[in-house]
């Protein structure tokens, strides 16, 4: 399946809301005032956010305005080169740089870490890597076993230890491990935490610190781990886990549930931190890496 396929597969359920009410209102007729506020009420409606969806509505017009475009058809190609430009907020990484390369995922409980943890693998397994999973929520016993299920649907291996170890020990045996085993990529679930628990937060900082001494600038890609389902929510935890702990990136999960897709745009709008991929299903193929123009097109039925 197209990425553009996968895409619109995911965002299925959100069809039957936000993104044909898009199709509608850019059916046909006149370019009106009336156009670009009930613009304004379904982009909120599909979680892109007031503020964000107010900046839209406003270039939207103003380049229509300069363009003298009178008709709603027109304005679509508009809006889906604001969209791509919105959802393209980037940060550099380069995977060949060090290795082995170190990403870890992190988030609250519930978010879709271990699998999606899981699924990455598989996606760096299919690229000729040879990747190291490393079980790192020892707090709960079911996503050490869970962890360890996906690793094999993988097809790669597993660094684990008992429930109620010290994750920092877990992960120094496994930054040791991925040299010895000379591996390319190393992906470290976590457990679940509130950005606002001081002690939790701490932990994740002296996994941090023990990665680093172990090989060189790792970690070298923070990725939370957000459900998209949770609307606006996950806009105010992404800037407060960006807060306590610099974030590269974001892997949005279950968007082939009831999320209503513009929660991708609003998060790279607001925070500026690139969306990485979006999960759309719970096979382990159902992880796809983000393109913006491809999600825009999905978005708009393009």
């Amino acid at each position: 399946m197209s990425l553009i396929n996968q895409f619109k597969s995911g965002l299925a359920r959100s069809k039957a809301g936000f993104t044909d009410r898009l199709a509608t209102l850019f059916g046909g007729g006149e370019l009106s005032e009336e156009f670009y506020e009930e613009l304004e009420e379904i982009l909120v409606s599909g979680d892109v956010g007031v503020e964000t969806a107010m900046k839209l509505a406003k270039e939207l017009r103003e380049d229509a305005k300069s363009l003298k475009y009178k008709e709603r058809t027109q304005v679509k190609d508009l809006l889906f080169e604001k969209l791509t430009a919105m959802m393209s907020a980037e940060k550099a990484v380069s995977e060949t740089i060090h290795r082995p390369y170190v990403i870890i995922l992190v988030g609250v409980n519930g978010s879709g870490k271990t699998t999606s943890a899981a699924k990455l693998a598989h996606i760096y397994r299919r690229e000729g890597k040879k990747v190291l999973l490393v079980a790192g929520d020892t707090f709960r016993a079911a996503a050490i076993e869970q962890l360890e299920i996906w690793s094999e649907r993988a097809g790669v291996d597993l660094i684990k230890q008992q429930s109620g170890s010290d994750p920092a020990a877990l992960f120094f045996d496994a930054m040791n491990s991925a040299r010895a085993r000379d591996v390319d990529i190393v992906i470290g679930d976590t457990a679940g935490r509130l950005h606002n628990k001081f002690n939790l937060m701490e932990e994740l900082n002296k996994i941090n610190r023990v990665i680093g001494r172990c090989v060189d600038g790792a970690p070298h890609q923070v990725l939370l781990v957000i459900d998209s389902t949770t609307g606006q929510n996950a806009v105010v935890q992404a800037k407060s886990f960006n807060a306590a702990l610099p974030v590269d990136g974001v892997i949005l999960t279950k968007l082939d549930g009831t999320a209503r897709g513009g929660i991708v745009i609003s998060i790279q709008d607001v925070l500026g931190i690139p969306v990485r991929y979006i999960g759309t299903g719970e096979r382990i193929e159902d992880l796809a890496p983000f393109h913006p123009a491809d999600f825009a097109r999905a978005l708009l039925d393009l």
